[in-house]
């Protein structure tokens, strides 16, 4: 069939697919390696960059929560800072989470295939270059063939994405509980806690924050905004969208606490003799239950190698889907983007677009380590949309209807955009240089389609902007010159760097709620039914 129509698609999600979106999410490539990146940058002290990223996301999780059940629409985060404060603010909005998201699908499709690394077959030795950490050319086209399969489960419908979903979800749940039980009970090593340099931090407390923001814990969470991006097709967005945010947080915390705690105990400590926590692994926690005789959980983590990643390429290829959707709708994107197929109520324009860029990324960055970095920061980045959004509708839009009104607003927002600039800084410098350089290069496809609409109007979107530009400025500036545990230059040491971060955001957060305006899109979206 190559008829297609525009329209709204249809509300057919429960609580239950909606929650599976988010936890098929958090349980992706991350558990396969996000504890053994951590360790390696903070050694013991990673159990805390799990615990400060969690309270991170959460915070900002809770002030998406009221912003999310006000508008609940297909590819939400793209759309509220559209309402909020124009076109160029919207734009750069949606092209941050966009690009942060659609990353993912091939960094997961890379993950299962540097896992087939390490089976004991000629050919597969083959597939991934440790020394390098890039996958090889077999790689790659095994790690294409999966994003095929990622693409097919999206093309032929939501209920094939919900029924596969639901069943992915619950296999990818007991994997990683079983890993963390078997390596506990066989081979649990309580001294490598304090085994290197006999501290728990032994490349100092610089070493956990740097984890949060590029050892994939911040990558590993961004599953909580699944649920936001299907919320245009939720049967009862403001009783399940809430539920499915929250909880999808807490199992992820709890989860990752237990995988790391696992892995640093597990790991043998003559391992730890010559070069510490610096150590090269391809596969694990595979090669942890090969070291400890788990033959069981060996295979299962073959196994689990291809489904837990495959279940968040499958519910990220069908989000950044929405997400061009909603910006093709606002006028960023082709305007074919839009077009859903009349049987399965697909935009599948969309899903091909996706497919290619990830063919792209695929082909650029060759291993997880490469992109997982990249993915985090520009992660970091979306997540000012939700204190920004939230805050600023309190402003201008107090008539709007609240489904959930979320408690104490005035106090987590800005603690919201604050702990997120805190986490770009912790990126380092020059990544976080880079992906903001990234991120004001999406300018060329603004401008672009900007002009097919005409100028009339821009100078109130763009004054609405000013906060934005300058504030990415100021970042790029304050992790240039900043401490040289995150790679700037010294001339802000160590945590007088921190103090000068947040004390920013706060100037930056409120400039920006002060330049919301009500904007037409804001007024038309306030008018219609949901």
């Amino acid at each position: 069939m190559s008829s297609s129509i525009t329209q709204a698609p249809p509300r057919r999600l429960g609580l239950m697919t909606l929650l599976m979106s988010g936890m098929g999410s958090v349980i992706g490539s991350g558990w396969l390696f996000g504890a053994y990146h951590a360790a390696r940058i903070a050694g013991p002290a990673s159990i805390i960059s799990w615990i400060i990223g969690w309270a991170a996301v959460l915070v900002v999780a809770l002030t998406y929560v009221e912003v999310a059940t006000i508008f609940p629409k297909a590819g939400g985060p793209v759309r509220y800072l559209e309402f909020t404060h124009g076109s160029v603010v919207g734009y750069m909005a949606a092209w941050a989470t966009w690009l942060s998201i659609v990353t993912v699908i091939p960094v997961e499709a890379e993950a299962s295939v540097q896992y087939m690394a390490s089976w004991k077959w000629p050919w597969a030795e083959h597939l991934f270059n440790v020394a390098t950490g890039s996958l090889s050319t077999t790689g790659l086209a095994l790690a294409a063939v999966l994003m095929l399969v990622y693409f097919a489960l999206n093309f032929w419908g939501l209920s094939l994405f919900a029924r596969s979903q639901n069943a992915i979800t619950t296999f990818k749940i007991l994997i990683p509980c079983f890993a963390v039980g078997s390596i506990v009970i066989a081979g649990f090593h309580q001294s490598n806690f304090t085994l290197v340099h006999h501290a728990f931090a032994p490349y100092g407390w610089a070493g956990p924050l740097t984890a949060v923001a590029t050892a994939g814990i911040v990558f590993a969470y961004n599953g909580f905004q699944s649920p936001m991006h299907f919320a245009g097709e939720a049967k009862n967005p403001k009783r399940d969208l809430p539920l499915a945010i929250i909880l999808t947080t807490l199992f992820a915390v709890i989860l990752y606490i237990g995988l790391q705690v696992a892995f640093i105990g597990g790991v043998e400590p003559g391992a730890l003799g010559k070069s510490g926590w610096h150590l090269n692994f391809s596969s694990p926690f595979a090669q942890l239950a090969i070291a400890l005789n788990l033959n069981l959980l060996m295979m299962l983590l073959y196994l689990d190698a291809f489904v837990s990643p495959s279940g968040t390429g499958i519910t990220y290829m069908g989000t950044t889907t929405r997400m061009l959707f909603a910006m093709s709708e606002h006028g960023h994107m082709p305007h074919k983007f839009q077009a859903l197929h009349p049987r399965y109520h697909i935009p599948r324009p969309a899903l091909w677009a996706n497919l290619a860029v990830g063919f792209l990324f695929l082909y650029l960055f060759r291993g997880w380590g490469h992109l997982a970095g990249i993915i985090s920061a520009a992660t970091v980045i979306t997540y000012l949309v939700g204190p920004m959004s939230a805050m600023s509708l309190r402003k201008i839009a107090p008539d709007a209807e609240r489904p959930v009104r979320m408690g104490y607003l005035q106090i987590l927002a800005p603690i919201a955009f604050a702990i997120s600039s805190e986490v770009l800084y912790w990126s380092r410098w020059p990544l976080t240089g880079k992906v903001i350089i990234i991120l004001l290069m999406g300018f060329v496809i603004y401008a672009y389609y900007q002009n097919k609409r005409g100028w009339n109007g821009f100078m109130r979107h763009l004054k609405a902007s000013a906060w934005l530009l300058c504030y990415f400025l100021t970042m790029m500036l304050l992790s240039y010159i900043g401490s040289k545990e995150f790679g700037g230059l010294d001339i802000l040491p160590f945590g007088y760097g921190m103090a000068v971060v947040a004390l920013a955001s706060v100037f930056f957060f409120y400039w920006g709620v002060n330049s919301a305006w009500r904007t037409p899109m804001l007024e038309e979206a306030l008018k219609t039914p949901h």
